[in-house]
């Protein structure tokens, strides 16, 4: 699903050239759920920015879903951005003046889909994460959680087929991270690529593998090939309406 392969990302300003990625090799599989770990300033941001095609890169290689990306067209990045990735940020992102089902309906307009298939998709989607009843409400209307969940169904009313989620629950309260994550796990179950960004020790053990970067590097980098997968266990039932 994804492979990069020695990745550079330099930042250069008149006085200052400073390394987000050296050298940064890794290989996530389809219908993985990897949890991505390292302290601030390591190269997490730019790592899911390049992944996500909101960034370029200086040297190196990066194929997503079979797509050699470093030599697309700015529109040819979009389209293929907009078609294969989702995005669930920790700040969530929605529009305030819009209710629910508009903001899910945002991304999916610019694929320029029927009126129908958007509206069954956005019903879809709101549906598995357990706010279907709150789709005319407002944002400022719902708790952090509930937002949240909002922000993960316009993330894949578009079945995307690799899912970037970068600290998704830092915002939200040790229960309702929970919940968020058993969604995740319900969502990657259904056959979705998720890359998850965390800080929460606990949340990075419920992924299938766990990578570390450090100085923009993966500090335990091996090929795909060499690693022994998990056997996971049935994915709990994803958070209802409930906070």
């Amino acid at each position: 699903m994804l492979v990069m392969r020695h990745i550079s990302k330099v930042f250069r300003t008149d006085l200052i050239e400073t390394h987000a990625l050296r050298d940064f090799s890794l290989e996530v599989a389809e219908g993985d759920f990897v949890a991505v770990t390292g302290p601030s300033g390591s190269g997490k941001t730019t790592f899911l920015n390049v992944a996500g095609l909101l960034e370029g890169f200086d040297t190196g290689s990066y194929s997503l879903d079979g797509v050699d990306t470093s030599g697309l067209s700015d529109d040819a990045r979009s389209r293929l951005r907009n078609e294969k990735i989702g995005f669930i940020f920790q700040s969530f992102n929605l529009i305030p003046d819009l209710d629910i089902f508009d903001n899910v309906d945002v991304p999916l307009r610019y694929r320029r889909m029927k009126t129908a298939e958007r509206r069954e998709r956005i019903t879809s989607a709101l549906d598995l994460v357990g706010l279907a009843s709150r789709a005319h409400h407002l944002p400022s209307q719902l708790s952090g959680g509930q937002q949240q969940r909002v922000a993960i169904a316009r993330a894949i009313a578009g079945d995307p087929k690799f899912l970037l989620a970068d600290e998704p629950t830092g915002n939200l309260d040790s229960l309702m991270a929970r919940q968020v994550m058993d969604l995740l796990e319900q969502i990657n179950e259904m056959g979705t690529t998720i890359v998850l960004v965390t800080h929460d020790p606990e949340l990075a053990r419920r992924a299938q593998r766990n990578v570390q970067i450090i100085d923009g590097q993966v500090s335990d980098y091996r090929p795909y090939e060499s690693h022994v997968r998990p056997v996971r266990e049935a994915a709990p039932q994803a958070a209802g309406a409930t906070t």
